[in-house]
């Protein structure tokens, strides 16, 4: 019998094992690559983030005056007293308590509905006459789905509840540019052949930073299957380009068309694409690609032969693609072809613009929050939809009846004087989306620490309830922890790369059951994701794609006293600093001087500081050097602040940083 070890081998166990071992490394690689970079904003994964991201990104670090690696990042902060430690198991962390709710039935809320005219109040009579019917049939458990929206005057708050609980947030300024899916007529200033990319003015006032790889036409990614249309016109191929050819097509001064992937971030400039998509409600148009696929997120055979079907029977224009999405499953032939029709009447009208205007211009702008909502959220499982402004509710009514006319009855108007997000209980189950701590029902909790690059979550047993099996009991808070993993995710728009510290299980099948439970949490996230099993250390590390800035980076700016630390410099520790400042200021004078005299000004709690522990160490540098020492407080000044002053000139001598 010939035995060859799971997961190949290193020597010579023969080429199979060894082209079986190189798949996860590359896998691992691309979903790397995918979480650094950014996608356009609500459309699903069109291009793959090709083999040569690193290059790309050094090369786009050292553009921006960086460090090719780029910028180093910091570790997450860890509390005094927080560590674990690590034995066969865990020991139960007893300090923090236990916060355990009775789930009650989940009940909807009620919204007045708005007055109708006659032909509307029959339908809306005839369609819940026959729904009672169809449940009296044939019983069918429905969840209560429904889209929140707040519509305000400086920000759109959109909310995906599920039986009364928050899955899906997303927060837009209005008054802050959609950059990222937008569509330039751009102008090429020079070509950098060392870092291989080219700079495009498409009137900002950083060029935006173009890679030859993402001129270059590239494939689909794993995430679609290809589909040959059996109508496609087979005519001659068009000469491919390589990156030699980069610079006599693309010479400076000449004009090009980009679309943006990712913000300006610092000292970066915006990152754009030649590569262009345009995301329909059912369908993804790729105007400069011929190739057709379908997401492989759609999983049953029988609706994907289906929709191959119905792909191959569209009539596409030569020399363009599209992609099913996912929204598609199970909707009828026509929908796509409208959908077709809307997409390429949009796709007309941004031709018409690149024809008109001038270079440096925007031709396509991204759809703002509403509309996205509408495209992305309007599904069959979605019940209703509840906005609280008028504006904003006829218009989302309009553009529904361009979908279907038979949705426009989920579309209801919040008319109620208490703010839609607090008669919705959103609000409080959003001030779990900024804690630092996550409670789980069990009486566990999350700890997440999120860096720029780096998201660090941990898993602890915390007050679990009952159960005298403890194997038993940290598995099933891991499982709990694991599904409030996903949604803490996607709640708070998390990307980059992240390592999961769950407790230390002893069994391998109940390693994999977490595994498997993340794996299955995961499927409903829009961004691409890539995850790996827990390790020999026990970590499990994922990667999350980055569509935009995470909710925390949104809402908040780092703190002005701790920079973002979290910390500020303790007591003595500004005791000690202070005394050191003047020690050197006492060291330098002249030995002639008579009653040299010193103001020092600091915040109350370290002037306490210096007025009781540190009193006699302050009496003993006055008599060594010869100098006396006045204090003042001022509750102005930062706590790490301090000022020196000469008392007989009001010279300042010395400050903190």
């Amino acid at each position: 019998m010939r035995f060859r070890p799971q997961g190949g081998g290193g020597g010579g166990g023969g080429g199979g094992g060894g082209g079986q071992q190189r798949r996860p490394d590359r896998a691992a690689n691309d979903a790397r690559a995918d979480a650094v970079g950014e996608k356009i904003s609500g459309s699903e994964t069109v291009y793959e983030r090709n083999r040569y991201q690193k290059e790309i990104e050094r090369a786009e670090n050292v553009a921006a005056g960086l460090p090719p690696e780029g910028a180093p990042v910091e570790e997450p902060a860890t509390e005094q007293g927080d560590h674990k430690q690590r034995r066969e198991f865990r020991e139960p962390h007893l300090d923090t308590p236990a916060e355990v709710q009775e789930q009650e039935s989940f009940q909807p809320v009620e919204v007045p509905e708005q007055p109708k005219n006659f032909v509307e109040a029959i339908k809306s009579a005839a369609n819940k006459v026959i729904k009672r019917v169809q449940r009296m049939i044939k019983p069918v458990k429905k969840i209560h789905k429904e889209v929140i929206i707040n519509a305000e005057a400086l920000e759109t708050r959109v909310a995906v509840l599920e039986e009364g609980r928050l899955e899906e947030f997303t927060i837009e300024r209005t008054t802050e540019e959609r950059l990222v899916g937008s569509i330039f007529k751009g102008k090429i200033r020079n070509l950098e052949d060392g870092l291989k990319a080219a700079f495009v003015d498409i009137g900002f006032e950083k060029n935006a930073f173009l890679h030859y790889w993402d001129i270059v036409p590239t494939g689909f990614d794993s995430g679609v299957e290809i589909v040959e249309r059996e109508n496609k016109k087979r005519g001659p191929e068009k000469p491919r380009i390589t990156q030699k050819d980069i610079p006599r097509v693309y010479p400076p001064g000449s004009e090009i068309i980009v679309q943006v992937t990712k913000g300006p971030i610092g000292t970066k400039g915006p990152r754009v694409t030649t590569n262009l998509v345009l995301p329909g409600r059912y369908l993804v148009l790729l105007p400069n690609s011929d190739k057709s696929g379908i997401s492989r997120k759609i999983e049953n055979q029988e609706e994907r032969q289906r929709l191959k079907k119905i792909l191959r029977s569209l009539t596409i224009p030569e020399g363009m693609g599209v992609i099913m999405r996912t929204v598609g499953e199970g909707q009828q032939a026509r929908y796509f072809v409208r959908d077709l029709a809307l997409l390429l009447e949009e796709w007309n009208q941004i031709q018409e613009r690149i024809k008109k205007q001038p270079a440096a211009t925007c031709v396509f702008q991204e759809p703002d929050l509403i509309e996205r909502t509408v495209r992305d959220f309007l599904t069959e499982e979605v019940e209703r939809i509840v906005i609280d402004r008028p504006q904003a509710y006829d218009r989302m009514r309009e553009m529904i009846s361009k979908i279907s006319q038979r949705s426009m009855v989920k579309v209801k108007l919040y008319t109620d004087h208490q703010p839609i997000f607090d008669r919705f209980n959103i609000t409080r189950q959003l001030e779990s989306t900024f804690t630092r701590q996550v409670h789980l029902k069990s009486g566990g909790h999350l700890v997440i620490d999120e860096t720029e690059a780096l998201v660090a979550i941990d898993v602890n047993t915390g007050r679990h309830k009952g159960g005298k099996d403890q194997e038993q009991t940290i598995f099933k808070v891991n499982m709990e922890a694991a599904e409030e993993i996903c949604r803490q995710l996607r709640l708070r728009n998390m990307g980059g790369l992240i390592v999961l510290d769950f407790i230390d299980m002893k069994s391998r099948r109940d390693q994999q059951s977490v595994y498997g439970r993340m794996r299955d949490g995961l499927r409903r996230d829009k961004a691409k994701t890539h995850i790996l099993p827990i390790s020999q250390l026990g970590l499990m590390e994922m990667t999350r794609q980055r569509h935009s800035e995470s909710v925390r980076a949104a809402v908040y700016d780092d703190c002005p006293y701790c920079k973002g630390r979290g910390k500020v410099k303790s007591a003595i520790t500004m005791s000690v600093e202070i005394q050191r400042k003047l020690s050197e200021i006492l060291k330098k004078r002249s030995r002639d001087e008579s009653d040299f005299q010193l103001r020092i000004v600091v915040h109350p709690t370290v002037l306490d500081r210096l007025k009781t522990e540190d009193e006699k160490l302050i009496v003993e540098m006055e008599k060594r050097y010869f100098g006396k020492l006045l204090f003042r407080p001022d509750n102005a000044l930062h706590a790490e602040q301090f000022k020196i002053y000469n008392v007989a000139t009001n010279e300042e001598l010395a400050s903190s940083n």
